[in-house]
Parts: structure tokens; sequence; C-alpha cells
């Protein structure tokens, strides 16, 4: 897969069959756009892009908003590399892009630019200053232009239609099983390992603090059962997300117990797929309740079926 931040960096000797959006979680319900992508290309001799903004265009209209992501943008390009695209382009959201119309934007960018013969927008979509670009705009332009626009419908689970809001919604309640059934895959964080307070080796559970990225949307506090990934290598762990009340601390760490285990892995990079929820976080009377506590839940996750 190819990565372009700038249009006039592209040139290919095929059309494109693309779709546009934020694709943030890149959840089942894109996955269902990416596949029909795929399909429209090999049946018409298209390359498959897709076309996306970064940093996330609320970053610009809301400066000072705490906005959260599911994908980080390493996450975002491996998801789409996975699933098979050929392009991917990363377009920064500039006061020149943010004013051009929906008909501009079909025009200048997907026509001139880009020279897209097969269009393909989720069932909410729309585009373009004032959000004047939408399916019937499209289904106008392409008879004038000489395009092909699909429109998907929404993909449903449990009768409910998947959205980012909704998978973000069900990390923050703890749902992890929801979030992955939306997602198609485990819910992960990655990040570098980093010194802590080394509480947990005193108490025989030594924990890897994870350093992440600011962006990236952390689950609700809680206890954690997860698969860790490190140096290739696949471990069951458990992992707490909070600010380890016990011992009043203050600041809010990701750390994970590594089931067996034993090794110094400061400075590595480790990923942690989300699969079970242990319980939300609790303040325990003492260090020797808190053992009780991590006691039984490694003993959950030994238990869990992965």
């Amino acid at each position: 897969m190819k990565v372009f931040k700038n249009f006039k960096d592209y040139s290919s000797q095929k059309p494109l069959a693309l779709s546009l959006g934020m694709f943030d979680g890149v959840h089942l319900g894109h996955k269902s756009i990416i596949d029909e992508l795929i399909n429209a290309g090999s049946e018409n001799n298209l390359e498959t892009a897709i076309l996306t903004f970064w940093p996330h265009p609320r970053f610009v209209f809301n400066p000072n908003e705490d906005l959260k992501l599911l994908n980080t943008l390493d996450e975002k390009k491996q998801l789409m590399e996975k699933y098979g695209i050929h392009h991917l382009f990363l377009k920064e959201f500039d006061e020149e892009f943010r004013n051009l119309t929906g008909e501009e934007f079909v025009r200048q960018i997907l026509i001139d630019k880009l020279n897209v013969k097969y269009l393909i927008i989720g069932y909410d979509h729309s585009f373009g200053k004032n959000k004047s670009g939408n399916f019937e705009l499209l289904q106008e332009l392409s008879k004038e232009l000489d395009f092909v626009v699909e429109q998907m419908e929404a993909i449903n689970i449990h009768e409910n239609n998947i959205s980012s809001t909704k998978v973000r919604n069900a990390l923050l309640a703890g749902n992890i099983k929801e979030a992955n059934e939306m997602l198609g895959y485990s819910y992960s964080v990655s990040g570098t390992v980093v010194h802590g307070k080394k509480i947990g080796r005193t108490i025989g559970y030594p924990t890897a603090n994870i350093e992440t990225e600011s962006i990236k949307l952390l689950p609700k506090k809680g206890a954690y059962i997860v698969e860790t990934e490190v140096k290739g290598r696949q471990y069951k762990g458990m992992l707490s997300i909070g600010t380890n009340p016990t011992v009043n601390g203050e600041k809010l760490t990701v750390e994970v117990y590594i089931l067996d285990f034993e090794g110094d892995i400061y400075d590595e990079k480790i990923t942690v797929k989300f699969r079970g929820f242990l319980h939300d976080e609790i303040k325990f009377e003492g260090l020797e309740k808190l053992i009780e506590r991590l006691d039984e839940d490694k003993r959950l996750t030994r238990e869990f079926q992965f």
C-alpha cells in the first residue's frame, strides 16, 4: 500500500475505486465498504483507494476538545494494508480544503486529481463546505463526469447500526466483547514500557507500565484480561487502567502483569489486545486485600479462553 499526504505526489496509470471518510476504528461497517471497494476494483480493473483526514477535522474545528481516537495513524495504516487497499490518502483538513463545496471537491479532487471512476460512500456520509456534498449530489454529477457512485447500507450487530461512536461508548463502558464484535478484531493499545513506581514487584505482581499515544482512546478505568505481544510472542496478561488508589496514586497509568513471563523490557514497544473485562477500579483497604483480588484475577485470566 502506498501512502500520500499530498495529492500532487500521486500519479497512476489506472483510475481509482475510492471511498472517503474518517474510518476511525476501521470497524465492520468500514470493512464492508472496503470489501465492496475491492470487488468494484477487481471487476472494473481499477486500483483501490481510501481518502481520509489526518489529523481528525475535529482537532481543527475544536482545538481545545480532548478528542480520543480508536486508531493511531500507524494502526489505521496497518488495518488498511491488511484489508488490501492500494492507496491511502491522508489529507490535512486545512483552510483551503475546508472551503471547498461538495461539488468543487468532486470536480477538483476526485475527478481532476485522482481520476476516480467508482465511488463508494457510507450510508450517512456528507462532505464539503456546510456538508453540501451528499449521495444525491454525487448521483447528479456521476452522469456528467462519468463515474459510478454507490451508497452502502449500515451494518448491524444485535439490531444496532455499527458506528465509531458506538464502539467508543462501548469501550468507555468497559463492554469489551461488544466493542470487539463491532470492530471485527480485538481493540488494542500499544506503547513503550517505561519505569513506574515498581510497587507491583514488591507484592509478587511486577507490571510493565505502558506509555501510550495521547490521542488513543483508553477503555474505562478498571482491570482487563489482555493478550500481550512482547518481541513477537503472545502472552496472557492482566491489565490495569487507573490511578492505583490503594497506594494513593494520582496519575493515570496503563500497567500490565504478563503471565509466565520474565525479563527486562524497558524501552520495548508492546501491544495489548483487550479480550475481557474483570472489574472496575477498586480502592482496597490495604495491600493484603489487593493481593487477594490479584490472585483471583490471575485465576480468571488463566481460565479465559482466547
